[in-house]
Order: structure tokens, then sequence, then C-alpha cells
């Protein structure tokens, strides 16, 4: 089988894009399948949630299941999207890959990356004493009674 595909030449992409494509890809180039995958991804996601519609009925608990699971789905693509900031918030220089992310959330390059240096708002100090208070529970012995 693999001797086939080295003996067959290569054919223009059947989208027309200019690119060679494979018959294991249904002669698409890679691009092009890739994006063709994602439609029908799409596609078939959406006539999903059309067959999940809610119909009205006296048991409301169903039709919140539904929703619940329309909802786990919109979650998930919203945390795709969050993208991480490139830039000090400080300087505005541009940090890319190498840039440091404070407890306050931001993101700063080298030379601010220390709360002194970019006048943090994160409260360290209550931090420290709540992290001391849980690893160091009150430890109380039972009183002995006078005899």
């Amino acid at each position: 089988m693999a001797e086939e595909h080295r003996c067959q030449a290569p054919k223009p992409c059947a989208n027309n894009c200019g690119l060679l494509g494979s018959p294991a890809t249904q002669n698409l180039c890679s691009k092009c399948h890739r994006d063709f995958q994602l439609k029908q991804h799409q596609s078939s996601s959406a006539k999903h949630a059309i067959h999940q519609t809610p119909i009205p009925s006296t048991s409301s608990s169903s039709s919140f299941q539904v929703e619940d699971e329309q909802t786990e789905e919109t979650k998930a693509t919203e945390a795709v999207v969050e993208v991480r900031p490139k830039r000090c918030l400080s300087c505005n220089k541009r940090v890319g890959l190498t840039g440091f992310k404070c407890r306050c959330g931001m993101v700063f390059c080298g030379i601010h990356r220390y709360p002194e240096e970019h006048g943090c708002s994160f409260d360290f100090k209550a931090m420290g004493k709540q992290q001391i208070a849980k690893a160091n529970p009150v430890v109380k012995a039972v009183k002995l009674h006078k005899i």
C-alpha cells in the first residue's frame, strides 16, 4: 500500500488553492483538509445542539439538564479563547513568552517583575498569615478534672 502512494504523481488540491493534495486527505492539501474537518466538526456539534433543544414539558429537570450541557460546551470554548497578554503593564514593553505573571494577576517584564517595582496591590502579609494559620492549627489538650 505504501508503494502505491509513492508511485502516484502528486495531484493539485481539490479546492484549487495551488498546493498539492494527497489521496489520504481526499485530494486536499493539509490546510484545506484541516479546514474541512473543522467545518464538519462544527456542523455536527450544531446538529447535536439542535437535537438537544429543550422541549416544553411538565418536568423541568430534563430541560435544566440540557441547558447544563450547552453551558459546559460554551465554557469550554471560552477557555480556549483566553489569551495571555504580551506587554508589560508598567512600561508597555513587549514580553512575549518571557513575561512574569505577578500574584496580582498582571504580566510584567524582567525589570518590573518584583512587587516593589510595579506597585503591586496584592497583600502578601495577609496571605502569609493565612498560610501559617492553615498549616499550624491550634491544638488544645483536654483539661483534667481536679479531684
